[in-house]
């Protein structure tokens, strides 16, 4: 297992990883062993003890860690930031998303909502819906789930969902509207990686880290809905 570098990441980042892992393990002939799950879940396996080399999470929660020497400070690199977007079921009409006030009328509109309360969009988004006063009404009839949101659509139990726009391309079956105005997203998500302190691969975690923020990935990056 020497040449296996354990990955636990966000699901923001999964299609960048999977399509990298190939031609990396070419490359270096190391293999990532990658996992995905939102940030919050993450963090509670790794404060029940589960082990793993390098951590992709958003830029704060890789911060807090690496404060309490969890991870490695001089590991961390900034990967990627990321918009939070909607999308709609395939074939569906694309709502007007683009002003803020458009984007109201096309909430308040829809049959049901989906976001996730513990990603770092659905977090974003709880907050956005309340700044904008529309809570109450979103949450009435909210899809609220952990996971994909968009496959809330393939599955007809909401008409629209929300997340980063990384983690929507993902689901296959439904067609991305866009970000949300960019105006309203004025402090994007940034994810970041970094090496745990206790990880015994130490020569191989850099090898990825360094790859991964080089901009041979950033094409990559971008197709998966990622900005470098």
């Amino acid at each position: 297992m020497e040449n296996v570098v354990r990955v636990l990441s966000t699901l923001a980042l999964m299609g960048a990883v999977c399509n990298l892992a190939g031609r990396f393990e070419a490359a270096t002939k190391i293999r990532i062993d990658a996992d995905f799950a939102p940030t919050i879940g993450l963090l509670d396996r790794l404060r029940g003890g589960e082990a793993a080399d390098i951590v992709i999470l958003t830029k704060e929660a890789l911060d807090d860690l690496a404060a309490k020497g969890t991870v490695a400070p001089e590991s961390c690199a900034d990967l990627a930031r990321s918009y939070v977007g909607i999308a709609v079921k395939a074939g569906a009409d694309h709502p007007d998303i683009s002003t803020e006030a458009a984007l109201r009328s096309t909430l308040l509109g829809a049959r049901s909502v989906a976001y996730s309360r513990i990603g770092a969009s659905g977090i974003f988004f709880a907050k956005l819906i309340e700044q904008m006063g529309i809570a109450a009404e979103i949450n009435a009839r909210a899809t609220v789930t952990s996971g994909f949101t968009a496959e809330r659509l393939v599955s007809g139990e909401a008409d629209i969902a929300v997340q980063q726009l990384s983690e929507l391309k993902l689901v296959s079956g439904v067609e991305l509207v866009g970000p949300l105005p960019l105006h309203l997203q004025s402090r994007p998500a940034v994810f970041s990686a970094g090496r745990l302190a206790a990880s015994p691969r130490v020569r191989q975690s850099g090898v990825l880290l360094k790859y991964l923020a080089s901009p041979e990935v950033a094409p990559v990056l971008r197709e998966s809905g990622l900005e470098p």
